[in-house]
């Protein structure tokens, strides 16, 4: 089966079929650009989707997220992420693989057929020359035959003519000789061409012809195979990632699996929970008597009043404040007074530690400074050693100003650390810890908090609550030892860490991950020693190093 020797006669057709070819070529590339366009805007769309409902920072929603219920719908949320960044995947790799080769393809495959086509049409243009020639060696093979004729016949007239003079006849025979040579040259000249034409047109249709169909048949078929194999690969770039989408849907089945509503509905008890007890039933006042109206010991009234004398603790059991507190925009004072307790110490120790390190710069370039002396007074010619004296009392000075901030401040600090409770080894994030430690303390306040029915307001429950120490959460933050390394992260988009606890990074930034998301939505890294803190565990991408997360997980539970 060869086009070359099938279809010697359709090399129109041939050229239609080809052009058709690459016409269907460039519609599926096309069609698979719609395809990645498609991919990544719905990718857009569900990145937006999962923003979209996302818990707002310092808002209400986030203590929702203490709920398994929500943390399983925050887990949800995280996983469209990923899933969506599959759908980039397809995207790219479809652009890639199939849309950027077969581009290529298409300007190769062009001009190899416009090579193709050119070589035929040179051959046709060179069977039509040849056969020109021919028919003109014919035409003037039948001229000079016609010629030759005449002029015999007009050699007879004139030798059977008496009247004619001999020299007439001669001119005449001799005209007749010279056309009969003429169409014999005209024979041969004929007879050559014509065996000429019949090798170039066989060579045309048995040679010429069929090698070029062959290659224009080559070349449609390996169009054909391409196309073929982009279909393929079409579908093995989604099969790619069908595993990861898979893992994407078992987690959110995970995160489902883990909801535990009897642990919600405990979390509401302890979160609205008044401590007060149900009022007992009221006697029966007999007013037939003339006795002063009296209510019993279990009236509701004393019900209330027993609350203002037993000690109770009500209110929402809030064990921990949140460690993201707004910064004050104005100036505070400078012994950060007007901040809690915990928050208070971390603040003075973070000062302390300034300054600590501002005097070690200073003393390191004095250190500098005195060695540069004891050279010049060794080597005078290198310079003078008293050019160094005021800026080696300059810098005495300024050390001894750290010196009086830092006592200072270290005084503030151990007023502090000297009114915080003493720290347990419990776990750190056991809801209602200061509660059970200070539960005198917080009590002694519930008369103050009890309006006139016995009842208690919101807002100084939450006013004693700013009060307490923050034993719980914010012990992340002062740890005595850092925290190991147990992985890294790439920040996918750039974020400005303006509250307290937070950290900014740019987009494309490598940081250390020491701390995992424990379901709020956080993760703790680290970018040197000295910087570290939370960002939303939706702007990182994470990779934890498993030897070190199993490290940091047995950890864990020891010291639970």
């Amino acid at each position: 089966m060869s086009w070359g020797t099938e279809l010697w006669d359709q090399f129109d057709n041939l050229e239609k079929h080809t052009q058709w070819g690459i016409d269907v070529l460039e519609k599926y590339i096309k069609f698979v650009k719609e395809r990645t366009e498609i991919e990544l805007s719905y990718a857009k769309q569900l990145r937006n989707l999962s923003k979209k409902y996302q818990p707002k920072k310092n808002s209400k929603e986030e203590e929702e997220y203490r709920y398994t219920s929500t943390r399983a719908f925050l887990a949800t949320l995280n996983e469209m992420n990923d899933y969506a960044g599959q759908h980039e995947v397809i995207s790219e790799n479809m652009t890639s693989l199939i849309t950027g080769e077969l581009t290529r393809y298409v300007q190769e495959l062009k001009q190899e057929r416009k090579s193709h086509f050119h070589d035929g049409r040179k051959a046709q243009q060179h069977i039509e020359t040849c056969w020109k020639q021919l028919e003109a060696s014919k035409r003037r093979f039948e001229r000079d035959c016609k010629e030759a004729d005449r002029a015999q016949q007009y050699f007879e007239k004139m030798d059977a003519d008496i009247n004619v003079t001999k020299a007439d006849v001669e001119k005449a025979r001799q005209q007749a000789q010279l056309r009969h040579q003429m169409a014999e040259d005209s024979k041969a000249e004929y007879s050559s061409t014509l065996q000429k034409f019949n090798s170039e047109q066989h060579d045309h249709y048995y040679t010429h012809i069929p090698n070029i169909f062959q290659k224009i048949q080559e070349m449609e078929e390996r169009r054909i195979v391409k196309i073929g194999e982009s279909m393929k690969t079409f579908a093995e770039v989604d099969r790619q990632v069908i595993p990861i989408i898979g893992k994407c849907l078992d987690e959110i089945t995970k995160a489902a699996e883990s909801i535990d509503h009897k642990n919600d509905s405990q979390l509401v008890i302890e979160a609205f929970k008044s401590g007060f007890e149900p009022p007992g039933d009221i006697d029966f006042e007999d007013f037939t008597q003339p006795m002063k109206r009296t209510v019993s010991e279990s009236s509701l009234s004393n019900s209330r009043g027993e609350g203002k004398s037993e000690p109770k603790f009500g209110g929402k059991s809030k064990g921990k404040l949140w460690p993201f507190i707004k910064k004050n925009k104005g100036a505070g004072p400078e012994d950060f007074s007007n901040l809690p307790p915990e928050q208070r110490r971390k603040k003075l120790q973070q000062k302390v530690d300034e300054l600590n390190k501002d005097i070690q710069k200073e003393m390191d370039q004095r250190d500098a400074l005195t060695k540069m002396k004891d050279v010049y007074i060794k080597n005078p010619q290198m310079g003078d050693a008293a050019s160094v004296d005021h800026r080696l009392a300059e810098l005495g000075q300024n050390i001894e100003k750290l010196r009086l901030e830092v006592q200072k401040f270290e005084g503030w600090l151990a007023e502090v650390e000297g009114r915080l409770p003493m720290r347990t080894e419990q776990p750190r994030r056991q809801s209602g810890l200061y509660e059970a430690q200070n539960t005198s303390a917080v009590n002694s306040c519930a008369q103050d908090r009890e309006s006139p029915d016995g009842s208690y307001t919101e807002e100084q429950s939450q006013e004693t609550e700013m009060k307490v120490p923050a034993t719980d959460f914010d012990d992340e933050f002062d740890d005595e030892e850092p925290l190991p390394t147990i992985g890294t992260c790439k920040a996918l988009y750039t974020f400005e860490g303006q509250n307290e606890g937070t950290i900014s990074v740019a987009e494309g930034e490598m940081l250390y991950v020491i701390e995992e998301d424990k379901g709020d939505g956080w993760t703790r890294i680290r970018r040197n020693e000295d910087e570290e803190g939370y960002v939303p565990t939706s702007y990182v991408e994470v990779y934890l190093d498993k030897n070190a997360k199993d490290v940091y997980k047995s950890l864990q539970k020891i010291s639970e």
